[in-house]
């Protein structure tokens, strides 16, 4: 194969334990797998790769058409996953999870080190462009569209922890993740890092911090202040939450630390304040929303874990008609607990670190609290 003269002498060897691992677990999940294609069928479904949708850390997404004209998303998965942990996690993942708010694994690719994941491809593209893009796009949805959008994705989080027959963290939960349809129903995306836990498990262990700047919980970095668990996935959706609210990024990966630091009180105060934020549209009901919508963010992304509610909880306040909601206490950081790391250019694509394993395996690294 050509792409094997490209490998040098002593990377070679690793490349095949792990081809073989990516082998050994398709054929033991076949039964469950959707349709294989062959990398040239793959070349044939996107037209050799000719209408790209976009790039990020993980390598290229391109929009394709099968041959009974259903169109799909075709994710190629670049060198450095090429070793197959993150393409094992979401096949892995995507084989638990039925609901309407995840997006639709069609089919994949495994041949050699060239493997993608296909999916059902999503017209309105992903949040990231609605929220963090031109003004013009993000004024195209409404405030009621964007509420139903934050409940659909929280509600695909509870089910990750609650109606699974295990435990599934997702650890990238953030815009560019949320996909949505052609009426702009959201479906979450990008198990790579997905970790599988016991429910009967309280934390996890991992062994570096997992995700994106910006929406990694602080226990991801200081585990004096607790356990990783499914609170991770809660913090994350705040300022996921956070950012739809206002329509912005949330934190700046090339400002000072200081700016940021200060960031989530500065919310916090303008909240007390009765909302003093620049929104758009912000007529009684808009700002309504908005303030809902800010109010739980605050309530996922307190500092200790243990602080964080519940899915089930954040679910409810999200819904609430009939009452104001309860402030949480404010949230309190400080410069020994922000992380310090250099953040790539690429900080919104990049991948802190992704260790997946076998799901046959997760049960190793688990712990009671």
């Amino acid at each position: 194969m050509a792409f094997r003269n490209k490998l040098s002498p002593g990377n070679w060897e690793k490349f095949l334990k792990d081809d073989k691992a990516v082998e050994e677990f398709l054929d033991a999940y076949k039964n469950l797998m959707p349709s294989r294609y062959s990398y040239s069928e793959t070349k044939a479904v996107t037209n050799d790769f000719k209408d790209k949708l976009g790039q990020g850390g993980f390598g290229s997404v391109y929009k394709g058409e099968l041959s009974n004209g259903h169109l799909v998303a075709v994710r190629m998965l670049n060198d450095s996953k090429a070793k197959g942990q993150d393409f094992i996690s979401e096949v892995a993942a995507i084989g638990r999870i039925h609901h309407v708010n995840v997006v639709q694994l069609i089919g994949f690719c495994s041949e050699g080190c060239k493997r993608a994941l296909i999916y059902d491809f999503m017209p309105n593209g992903s949040l990231n462009k609605y929220i963090l893009g031109d003004a013009e796009k993000s004024l195209a949805l409404s405030w009621d569209r964007m509420h139903e959008i934050a409940v659909g994705v929280a509600r695909v989080v509870e089910y990750l922890h609650q109606g699974c027959d295990i435990q599934i963290l997702h650890f990238d939960i953030k815009p560019h993740n949320i996909l949505l349809d052609h009426n702009f129903k959201s479906k979450i995306s990008d198990f790579g890092l997905a970790r599988f836990y016991p429910r009967d498990h309280n934390t996890i262990s991992v062994t570096a911090a997992r995700g994106t700047m910006g929406y990694i919980a602080p226990e991801m970095f200081y585990k004096t202040i607790g356990g990783v668990s499914y609170k991770a996935n809660v913090y994350s959706f705040g300022m996921l939450l956070l950012e739809m609210a206002r329509r912005t990024k949330n934190l700046n990966a090339h400002a000072e630390h200081s700016s940021q630091i200060y960031f989530l009180s500065w919310i916090y105060e303008q909240l007390e304040k009765g909302l003093n934020i620049e929104i758009e549209d912000a007529c009684e009901y808009n700002t309504k929303i908005a303030k809902k919508m800010i109010t739980v963010a605050l309530w996922c992304i307190q500092l200790m874990p243990v602080d964080h509610p519940s899915m089930t909880k954040v679910l409810e306040m999200l819904q609430r008609e009939d009452e104001v909601l309860q402030m949480p206490p404010k949230p309190f950081y400080c410069p020994q607990q922000m992380p310090t790391e250099d953040v790539p250019d690429d900080s919104d694509e990049t991948v802190v670190e992704a260790v997946s394993i076998l799901p046959q395996r997760a049960t190793e690294s688990t712990s009671m609290v």
